[in-house]
């Protein structure tokens, strides 16, 4: 069956704007994304029944993503993950971000990519089904210096490979940090935990972080550690003795390569992420208990897991970390992929 893209509404925010809801299909499964956010909503994969699965947790409507919720499909930015203390100094400058995480700024801010309405046109190209998005931050967004245009595309083949392509340009240097944060059950949402996941991650190296999840060193080697995920193993294994996942991975290699590989043994379905970024935030899951979801449920703690291809933590404040830093003249083009098998 032929790809193809379809547009609905998707219901009026308070403000009066009317998201748009646009279908990604391949024939053999299909992504919903939101130019809200540019969040997916729903990622249906077949299930050997009648209905298909949806992989990805979520609220069931509009009105719970534009209420609290922790970043559910969204693409995050200005800046993924966390600034300490909400500051950094660039070019002998400082700058003061919006805190939004304690004293830290975390994804962005009050009002990161997440709750801005993206300028969508869904199309197929060569077979594939795909929708680019499009946002304008202007100087002096939640804090950050420049005016960044940034380009999201995303891309379903007939692999049940759907990629997203981030790009971006300022006029003036300013941090760069890009992401998806979907949480996926490959269960389905709303079937229990993730615990029994198996997991493997190209990291020979993570990074350990103090009590507001900020790195407090070097890189460190996941050798007889709970973090060692380069052997695939149940995400629960050595969850107990890590405290809950929630940590950037120092990703092996570099250019386009696979970063994880995700299976659930019951269904049998995985998920392969590849990206050419250099790290990846793996989040178990640790604070979803009590959000509900899709057809009615309720999540629990471990509902789902997320795979976050970024640059690492607190990064505008490491010069000893890979640069995030976006100057005039400069292409800011990174690429995420998840590859679905089932």
């Amino acid at each position: 069956m032929p790809s193809f893209t379809k547009s609905l509404p998707f219901g009026v925010l308070s403000d009066g704007s009317e998201p748009g809801l646009h279908l990604l299909d391949n024939g053999t499964m299909r992504v919903a994304i939101s130019d809200y956010g540019a969040i997916i909503t729903s990622v249906l994969v077949p299930s050997g029944q009648a209905e298909a699965v949806d992989v990805v947790l979520g609220p069931s409507a509009l009105a719970g993503y534009a209420a609290r919720h922790p970043y559910f499909g969204a693409t995050v930015g200005r800046f993924a993950n966390r600034i300490a203390d909400g500051r950094f100094t660039l070019d002998g400058k400082e700058y003061k971000l919006a805190a939004n995480n304690g004293m830290n700024h975390l994804h962005g801010g009050l009002k990161g990519f997440d709750r801005r309405m993206w300028a969508a046109e869904a199309y197929t190209q060569n077979g594939v089904a795909c929708v680019r998005m499009k946002l304008r931050s202007v100087d002096g967004d939640e804090g950050y210096p420049g005016t960044l245009n940034i380009v999201a595309t995303f891309m379903l083949d007939q692999e049940n490979k759907l990629a997203i392509r981030y790009e971006a340009t300022t006029d003036e240097a300013t941090p760069v940090n890009l992401t998806n944060h979907s949480y996926f059950n490959l269960r389905g949402e709303g079937n229990g935990s993730i615990l029994d996941h198996e997991l493997e991650l190209s990291a020979s190296q993570y990074l350990a972080v103090n009590e507001d999840l900020i790195p407090d060193g070097l890189p460190r080697t996941v050798t007889s550690t709970p973090f060692d995920f380069r052997k695939s193993k149940p995400i629960g294994k050595d969850i107990a003795a890590a405290g809950g996942y929630d940590h950037c991975f120092v990703l092996d290699g570099a250019d386009l390569r696979t970063a994880a590989r995700a299976k659930d043994p019951q269904s049998g379905r995985t998920l392969e992420l590849r990206t050419t970024m250099p790290g990846v935030q793996f989040y178990s899951g640790n604070f979803l208990a009590g959000f509900s979801g899709k057809r009615g449920s309720v999540y629990e703690k471990h509902a789902g897991f997320c795979l976050e291809a970024e640059f690492y933590p607190d990064s505008p404040n490491r010069q000893d970390f890979p640069s995030c830093i976006l100057r005039p003249g400069q292409e800011y083009s990174h690429l995420i992929e998840y590859i679905f098998g089932f």
